[in-house]
């Protein structure tokens, strides 16, 4: 896996090449933090919220939903984010470009430390962590005299609080009567759905509802390819418990979200868990699953223990009753949450960096070369499989046509008779495919085929008629 950002700008160009992103209005100079999945992107996309959502719902406890982005204004209200959902932002009064001013600090400290400068980044890392509490950046940068990663100079304004919410309206007037929010998290839709689930359902306490959607943050800086956004999707479950056993299924949570990472092909070595140091409001515990990315760690997941804040919010500024009545001990009570809260989109650039590989094979003429092969899980893998005819005669392309559409009708399989098969072979392993079928000469005399494995480049001969099974049991097993 690359580790270092030249390594990144190496991912995101494979990325746009190979069909998997492309940049949002790139015909246009493109939009900063909006990016595009491409032909190869939404395959991979698709199976990984596929691998999330059956983990989370092929159980009695956990149920769907797919609430609305748009949302009454209330909402927001409740939860806090219109008086608190913002960043710290600084403007240089030389470049005129807005910075985020932890992150300024951050950097400016990842800067000292390449310069083996450790002493004083682990000065101002301490105070950093001060500073969050406290919500004072300004003193941390003007003291230390941190300058504009763009022209040096030390010319900064005030900090000031930026609300990341984008503001839309509803109807022909756009006056605050009529103002809206793009949703930033998915979390209020299943919280304000939450009577009308348990009702619906039938189900009882403890039970889960799960949801994938798009979530909208008017980020000060967008970095990091597909890390940092501005549109972008989440995969969030909400269980809702008894209070006082929420720290039970806290615990079954953390291990059943660590498992999950590891059963799709994740090297223990590239994640690590971070338990909150600092805790939100709402909270009474909070860790996050971060991986190791070419820039560094950084969180695809987090699992928090939010009580009853957020219901206890919703009961107060709706007025509608949040509580869950036991119908055998009669027990009335509002229900404390544990949440699992999943980045989507950084979860799709943690499988593309854990999949990245350059290796040393022997090529046809018996000389070593280098090869590109994404190693992606055959859960996750956009194409399952391949298909090449030899040669472009003698019959072979009919009779690997004929295997392609047999093995279509079940998987998501691509055909190629275009170049030597070598080279087909490693546009295949550039995109992660994990097995591919040959049809040669002998194929069309004793009715066989070679397959050959993405990982260990051995290739076994086997019935063209047993193919799909074939297939089939290596991607179950």
């Amino acid at each position: 896996m690359a580790k270092n950002q030249s390594a990144l700008d190496v991912i995101v160009s494979l990325a746009k090449r190979r069909g998997f992103v492309f940049q949002s209005s790139e015909v246009y100079g493109g939009l900063n933090g909006c990016w595009d999945f491409g032909p190869l992107g939404v395959e991979l996309l698709r199976n990984y919220k596929d691998a999330w959502w059956r983990a989370m719902t092929l159980r009695d406890d956990v149920v769907g939903l797919d609430a609305a982005i748009l949302m009454h204004p209330r909402t927001w209200e409740a939860s806090g984010h219109t008086d608190s959902f913002s960043d710290p932002m600084i403007d240089s009064k030389t470049s005129k470009k807005r910075h985020r001013a932890d992150t300024l600090i951050e950097e400016f400290i990842q800067r000292l430390r390449k310069k083996k400068k450790t002493e004083r980044a682990d000065a101002i890392e301490a105070r950093l962590e001060q500073a969050r509490e406290a919500e004072d950046f300004y003193n941390i940068i003007a003291e230390e005299e941190i300058p504009d990663p763009d022209t040096g100079t030390c010319d900064w304004t005030e900090v000031r609080n930026f609300n990341l919410m984008f503001k839309t309206f509803v109807g022909p007037l756009e006056d605050e009567s009529s103002a809206v929010y793009l949703r930033p998290e998915t979390a209020q839709g299943i919280f304000v759905n939450f009577k009308n689930v348990l009702d619906s359902s039938r189900q009882k306490i403890p039970f889960g509802i799960a949801q994938i959607g798009k979530s909208f943050r008017n980020e000060i800086n967008t970095k990091y390819f597909l890390f940092r956004t501005r549109e972008f999707e989440q995969m969030e479950m909400q269980y809702f418990v008894k209070p006082g056993e929420e720290m039970e299924w806290y615990e079954r949570w953390r291990e059943e979200r660590w498992n999950f990472y590891l059963n799709l092909g994740f090297n223990e070595d590239s994640l690590r868990r971070k338990e909150h140091a600092k805790l939100a409001h709402y909270a009474n515990a909070a860790e996050d699953i971060e991986f190791h990315f070419p820039f560094g760690w950084g969180e695809i997941e987090g699992i928090h223990s939010r009580t009853d804040f957020d219901l206890q919010r919703h009961q107060e500024f709706s007025g509608k009753k949040m509580e869950f009545v036991d119908t055998v001990t009669r027990d009335r009570f509002v229900p404390y949450v544990v949440e699992t809260a999943a980045g989507c989109t950084r979860g799709f650039m943690a499988v593309l960096c854990q999949a990245y590989n350059v290796e040393s094979v022997e090529g046809d003429n018996g000389k070593s070369e280098e090869r590109t092969v994404l190693k992606f899980h055959p859960k996750l893998a956009p194409i399952k499989a391949a298909v090449f005819p030899l040669v472009k005669r003698d019959g072979m392309p009919e009779f690997a046509h004929k295997l392609y559409k047999d093995l279509q009708r079940s998987f998501t399989v691509q055909y190629d008779e275009s170049g030597a098969v070598g080279r087909r072979y490693r546009r295949q392993d550039e995109i992660g495919t994990p097995y591919c079928f040959t049809v040669d000469t002998d194929s069309l005399s004793d009715g066989t085929v070679t397959a050959r494995d993405r990982d260990t480049m051995e290739q076994v001969r086997i019935p063209a008629d047993g193919a799909l099974n074939w297939l089939r049991d290596k991607l179950d097993a």
